[in-house]
């Protein structure tokens, strides 16, 4: 009995004990929600709509956004040109530079060729092959000669002798199987002493031919042959396959280039590209830079597609065949639904070429661009009305970069030649970041003052971070970024109204987190950060970041007009095309959410939450703060035409979830409020090629009950509620 008591007395105090712990930690740790309440006066309205062009995007001819990417066109170096490798590193006047070095090339082949499907059985033939005279990632298919040779008007061509039928030239790629398994060939060709020439497939074993068309026709003059190709319905849709250009015997051919697309493309772009951007009703696509801008020149992306000069890209080293130029712009836009946006070559291209451009794109067809446009197919003017003058000419890495003093000589000539064209359009200057070109800004304002209206700002934020620094607090210093960006975009404001420029605008044309990880801080300092672990513009912390900087804008208005964000694809947050399938970052989808505020109207709100602090790791927020705190909670709600009640929801706080109450005064609603969420567990989660839709938006609905609701909101997520109007 007394060992039952003393049992029966220690599980006793043990229980208490117990309990007594789980008090402890339901007092101060996670197990407890935190709470914040939201107020909203839905009948105190702002004068001013929400911009529909702030969720907008932008595009460049960099690496794989617009080439192998927006462009249907499947294969590697097209035409056969004389591909460049860059060496990372600028002139002085700010072009890109290229390796020469036979060994930095080689290297550079092998480390990229996997990605476009090439089996490591067959690199070492690709590089061999460049070395013999063989166009860059095309290999030589039997013991062919290979020679260079000038293409019908200049440019480089491929020539090549076969010895024996079934030989010629092969390159390995990806197929978008998983949509469709027709493709249509063009090759521009000429021989000798061949007439015909075969388009083939191999089986993804590089074996056997699984598909294949004869062209005729093949002459001693220059040739546009055209076919198509099915891959049979019973091979994988999951692997590379080889695609060749074959001899039926010994001779030779000459080949200028060759393009391979899918047979469901939409002018030449990618239709998932496509479908994805459409969806997600997006306002306005800049474009073609971005630092490509600086050194690109229009003419030579229209007209005839093998009349397009092959060139260097001299902001990103690579290779620009010139297929997407303004008419495949024009179309691209046109398909999506979206307005186009032109940024000018105000770097290395001249005033004259600039309103050129412009009378191209808006003169009728009696003027002599105008005509120009007509005889290229497209006699009614595209009537584009955003057209920014110069992309960072402020930075060194900018092809023909300038002083601010240099700008303002340069704004001023264009926007004089501009408006002569057309005097309708509405012209944006090339603002430095407001993170720390005050210097540039304010000469632009004081120069250009009686011409300026609208400035724009680049803020990529971020620098380099130790590689043992925590990747929660690289993360909650991003999350501080738009709070900082908002005090001194409104400055901006304030410095141009100051100036005598009347109703002042911002344009917020390129954006993304730009974090890197550097070196540890010692020898001795633990690796926490790494590629899987760094936010970034692909993970869910992107998504989190761009809807804060909508906030921000809106609570800006009028003075923030636009945001296109970076980018469309492969580059920035946006779509990621691999292997030939089009997946979304989570941050598509959050542009997507918010493009359904365009138009309404914002109304007050009242918030209450908790508040973290930036941990000051990242360089460029150090460098303009020494301290920075922000809510966790952040929101805006508007009203739609319909009369709904819209309410966007932001949690970047990392301590746990959050109860939130929404108290709606002076809105009458239904009981079910419909809510889309889109979250993740940590913020550096992403989707991938392997799980393409981990982080999407999910559909509920939440109770409302006398216009009060309340919800649940875990850390790292994205709300848009609509409280619906009785009908």
């Amino acid at each position: 009995m007394k060992q039952n008591a003393l049992n029966s007395k220690v599980l006793h105090l043990g229980i208490l004990f117990l309990l007594f712990c789980l008090g402890i930690c339901r007092a101060n740790g996670p197990a407890t929600d935190e709470k914040a309440s939201l107020v909203i006066y839905a009948t105190e309205k702002s004068p001013h709509p929400i911009p529909r062009n702030i969720t907008g995007k932008f595009c460049e001819h960099l690496f794989f956004n617009i080439t192998n990417g927006m462009d249907a066109q499947i294969l590697r170096n097209p035409t056969f040109s004389d591909y460049p490798f860059r060496t990372g590193q600028n002139s002085p006047d700010g072009i890109a530079t290229f390796h020469y070095d036979r060994q930095q090339i080689e290297n550079n082949i092998r480390s990229s060729a996997g990605r476009w499907g090439w089996p490591d059985s067959e690199i070492d033939a690709l590089v061999r092959s460049r070395n013999e005279a063989m166009a860059c990632f095309w290999t030589k298919l039997g013991p062919v000669e290979a020679s260079p040779d000038t293409g019908p008007y200049g440019g480089r061509a491929q020539r090549v002798r076969t010895h024996a039928a079934g030989q010629g030239i092969a390159q390995w790629t990806w197929l978008p199987l998983h949509r469709i398994r027709q493709y249509e060939f063009e090759m521009w060709v000429r021989s000798p002493d061949l007439d015909t020439l075969k388009a083939v497939f191999f089986e993804p074993d590089g074996k056997e031919i699984c598909a294949d068309k004869t062209v005729t026709d093949v002459t001693t003059n220059w040739q546009k042959l055209e076919g198509s190709l099915k891959i049979p319905d019973n091979l994988p849709e999951d692997k590379a396959y080889k695609f060749a250009v074959i001899a039926d015997k010994a001779g030779q051919f000459v080949i200028e280039r060759i393009l391979l697309r899918p047979a469901d493309h939409i002018n030449g772009a990618d239709p998932d590209v496509i479908r994805f951007l459409r969806e997600s009703r997006l306002p306005i696509l800049r474009w073609p830079g971005g630092n490509f801008v600086s050194s690109y020149h229009w003419r030579d992306g229209v007209g005839p597609i093998e009349k397009r000069p092959t060139l260097p890209n001299y902001a990103w080293g690579q290779q620009e065949n010139n297929f997407f130029g303004i008419d495949e712009f024009i179309a691209f836009c046109r398909a999506v639904g979206c307005e186009p946006m032109i940024c000018l070559n105000a770097g290395s291209g001249t005033v004259t070429e600039a309103a050129q451009w412009l009378e191209y794109c808006n003169g009728g067809a009696d003027t002599p661009m105008g005509r120009l446009r007509a005889e290229n197919g497209h006699p009614e003017p595209y009537n584009v009305r955003h057209w920014e003058i110069g992309n960072e000419l402020w930075g060194k890495w900018q092809y023909h970069w300038t002083t601010a003093e240099g700008y303002v000589d340069r704004y001023r000539r264009f926007v004089k030649a501009m408006l002569e064209v057309d005097p309708v359009i509405t012209i944006y200057a090339c603002g430095a970041p407001v993170m720390w070109g005050k210097k540039w800004n304010d000469t632009l304002i004081v120069g250009a003052s009686d011409i300026l209206r609208i400035t724009t700002d680049h803020p990529l934020v971020g620098g380099r971070v130790p590689a043992d620094t925590e990747p929660l607090d690289v993360f909650k210093d991003f999350m501080a970024v738009p709070q900082v960006l908002e005090q001194k975009w409104a400055a901006l404001e304030t410095d141009m109204k100051n100036a005598g420029i009347n109703n002042p605008r911002l344009a917020v044309t390129e954006l993304q987190m730009f974090a890197r990880i550097g070196r540890l801080s010692s020898a001795d300092a633990p690796r926490r950060l790494s590629n899987s672990r760094l936010v970034s513009p692909a993970t869910h912390a992107e998504a989190l970041y761009n809807v804060l900087i909508y906030h921000a804008a809106v609570r800006l208005a009028p003075f923030v007009e636009m945001v296109t964000h970076s980018a469309t694809v492969n580059h920035g947050g946006g779509l990621r095309k691999t292997s030939e399938r089009v997946f979304a970052n989570p941050c598509h989808y959050a542009q997507a959410m918010f493009a359904a505020f365009a138009d309404a109207v914002p109304v007050k709100i009242e918030l209450t939450c908790p508040t973290e602090a930036a941990s000051l790791v990242l360089p460029d927020l150090k460098n303009v703060t020494s301290t920075c705190s922000y809510k966790t909670i952040d929101a805006l709600a508007a009203q739609s035409d319909d009369g709904d009640l819209l309410i966007s929801v932001v949690h970047r706080g990392t301590s746990g979830p959050v109860d939130l109450e929404i108290i709606m005064k002076d809105f009458a609603t239904t009981s079910r409020a419909q809510i889309q969420t889109l979250t993740a567990d940590v913020p550096w989660a992403a989707n991938t090629l392997e799980r393409p839709e981990a982080i999407t938006p999910v559909s509920t609905t939440g109770k409302i009950e006398n216009g009060r609701m309340l919800i649940t909101i875990k850390p790292y997520s994205v709300l848009r509620i609509t409280a619906v109007k009785p009908q």
